[in-house]
């Protein structure tokens, strides 16, 4: 029987951990500094898995040796007391030295990046040495990989991971998100590495059965691994929410205030566990995670495509000690090469989720292409190639040509075309289009004679309806391909999410095709009741 060492067995995931190990026969030896707690974690588990073979070390991993960790009779050493911050792998150490296997749930980003550090010696004793085998960046990674199998451009990936209001929150935890509260973070964003502060941004997502939730930027090694290993064109996120709401506001806040007065808050970690306690009353109890990734797949489409996680109550610690489970069975079955690094490439996805089988865990993942082809459907893919490719670039993309135009048919209309932005007449002057996409919504903003106007796409439903907005105003506009072209054609109007009646509302006159030198060419008027024209803008693009 193969033996388990699990330093921090008693702790909120290293106890998850355990009952896994015991689940498939394994033998465990959960270890901690002090005798009296250990044992009566053993007695538990012996209780629960009737026939276990349960054992007790003390150790203490500030003064751990290789001649203890031998003495345990483990094969392989799983290290699941954290923080990771700031701190050395010195267990890993010991236990290579002592040629035993070694796997964490270290979530620390320093910790995992000087981690091959100890490849050459974990190669020469012939053991595995994996780090992160968590969450992040293990589960994360493995879903992504299986995401992009096959992906021409990778434009964009995030993962976003969500507790629910009343799983258990370990010390070690709150230190950990403490430590980069607030603080600068180096972060890929719009193609290029810049640093924000850790925490900061108030992010809404779906997370699928779970809900809509608020998630800011978390410090963990992806930050790091998915520039590396996805090499994504405009950015790499990992988002972290808390649930309720007001506990994930007051979290922002006490960022900021880090931020600005320089404080150090993982003194504050044991209050901030009590005011955690109090909110988890309210809110919902489901834990979830989310992955996505925007980009160009095999068939040469724009995609963006979603894996979500919901862990009913009570299951969601479960999920961190997935992938250690997952991987110490490859590694005992001979199939993990020896080494130190990430453990990242290191286990299929499949190898992972099976593992959720006994736990009240759901996944599902959703494939889509952009708001056009979503909207309009197989009609899409007919028509000419630039005018799919300005609609479905997934991503920021910039277009530029040419352009007439024609101002506003009188005063009033003149000052209402002022106020939203739209150009004058002028004869010819450049047009610039700068589109960001991410599969839910694009963002267009258009330079054109040196004025500046911008609207929002959204909400496509089938049938060839999307939502284009102009500030509070927006438009339903029905889209129809026909004969090459795209017609445009307003079919409602509203001010805010309040429906106005559309004879009162803007009309528009627009299509969208191809010239002879096969560039995109646009020709757009917008009427309003009453007031007549308000612009008329006409011109070609190509991709910048």
């Amino acid at each position: 029987m193969t033996k388990v060492l699990v330093i921090g067995a008693g702790g909120v995931f290293g106890s998850r951990l355990a009952e896994g190990l015991l689940r498939h026969g394994f033998g465990l030896v959960v270890a901690g500094r002090s005798r009296e707690r250990a044992e009566a974690l053993a007695a538990r588990l012996r209780k629960a898995f009737s026939g276990a073979s349960v054992e007790v070390a003390v150790l203490d991993t500030a003064t751990l040796s290789p001649e203890q960790l031998t003495a345990t009779g483990a094969s392989i050493v799983a290290d699941m007391a954290g923080p990771f911050q700031g701190a050395q792998p010195t267990t890993a150490r010991a236990a290579i030295t002592a040629g035993l296997h070694y796997v964490d749930l270290a979530d620390g980003r320093d910790f995992v990046a000087a981690f091959p550090a100890l490849d050459a010696a974990a190669r020469a004793a012939g053991v595995v040495a994996l780090t992160g085998c968590s969450s992040t960046p293990a589960l994360s990674n493995a879903v992504l990989d299986h995401l992009t199998e096959g992906w021409r451009e990778v434009v964009s990936v995030e993962a976003a991971i969500s507790p629910g209001a009343r799983a258990p929150k370990g010390l070690s935890v709150m230190q950990a998100i403490l430590s980069w509260m607030g603080r600068p973070v180096r972060v890929f964003e719009d193609g290029a590495w810049t640093t924000r502060r850790g925490w900061s941004g108030l992010y809404r997502r779906d997370f699928g059965a779970a809900g809509r939730r608020s998630v800011s930027l978390c410090e963990t090694p992806d930050l790091d691994l998915f520039p590396q290993r996805f090499r994504p064109r405009d950015r790499a996120l990992f988002l972290a929410g808390m649930e309720p709401w007001p506990l994930h506001l007051e979290a922002w806040l006490l960022g900021r205030l880090v931020s600005l007065f320089r404080l150090n808050p993982v003194p504050l970690a044991r209050p901030l566990l009590a005011l955690a306690s109090l909110h988890s009353v309210s809110g919902s109890d489901r834990g979830a995670m989310r992955v996505q990734a925007l980009g160009v797949d095999g068939q040469g489409r724009a995609v963006r495509a979603v894996w979500r996680l919901v862990a009913e109550p009570g299951e969601g610690p479960v999920t961190p000690s997935l992938p250690a489970l997952a991987v110490i069975r490859a590694i005992i079955a001979g199939r993990v090469t020896p080494g130190a690094r990430a453990c990242v490439s290191v286990l299929p996805l499949e190898a992972i989720t099976q593992e959720m089988s006994p736990h009240r865990l759901a996944t599902e993942v959703v494939v889509e292409r952009g708001l056009y082809p979503r909207a309009i459907g197989p009609a899409f893919d007919d028509l000419p190639e630039p005018v799919r490719a300005l609609h479905e670039t997934p991503g920021r993309s910039v277009w530029r040509g040419r352009a007439m135009t024609e101002g506003a048919s009188g005063p009033l209309a003149a000052l209402v075309a002022r106020i939203v932005g739209f150009p004058k007449a002028q004869a010819d002057c450049e047009a610039e289009v700068a589109i960001d996409a991410d599969g839910e919504r694009s963002i267009w903003r258009r330079r054109i004679g040196g004025h500046r106007f911008a609207s929002v796409l959204s909400h496509a439903r089938l049938g060839g309806v999307v939502r284009e907005g102009f500030g509070p105003v927006s438009m339903d506009l029905s889209l129809t391909p026909e004969g090459g072209r795209l017609i445009y054609q307003v079919i409602g109007w509203r001010l805010g999410p309040i429906p106005l009646p559309k004879a009162l509302g803007p009309s528009a006159v627009a299509l969208e095709e191809v010239d002879e030198q096969g560039r995109f060419v646009f020709d757009v008027t917008i009427n309003a009741p009453l007031l007549r024209r308000l612009v008329r803008y006409r011109g070609w693009l190509q991709r910048a």
